[in-house]
């Protein structure tokens, strides 16, 4: 396999992930809670999940 049809290596994110990312949500109570890498992640690893479901229905 040549090396630009090698899948990359992940990332890993770094240690400081819980900083903010520029962004808040405001929970039930009206607190704002600010949105942080790993919420980001989380995030993206539900939708790839849901997508992939949704592929899989499909088929």
């Amino acid at each position: 396999m040549s090396p630009q049809q090698q899948t990359p290596e992940p990332r890993v994110a770094p240690e400081q992930s819980q900083q903010p990312v520029g962004g808040a949500i405001i929970d039930e109570q009206g607190q704002e809670i600010p949105i942080t890498e790993n919420m980001v992640q989380h995030a993206c690893r539900e939708l790839e999940k849901q997508l992939s479901a949704a592929d899989t229905d499909k088929g």
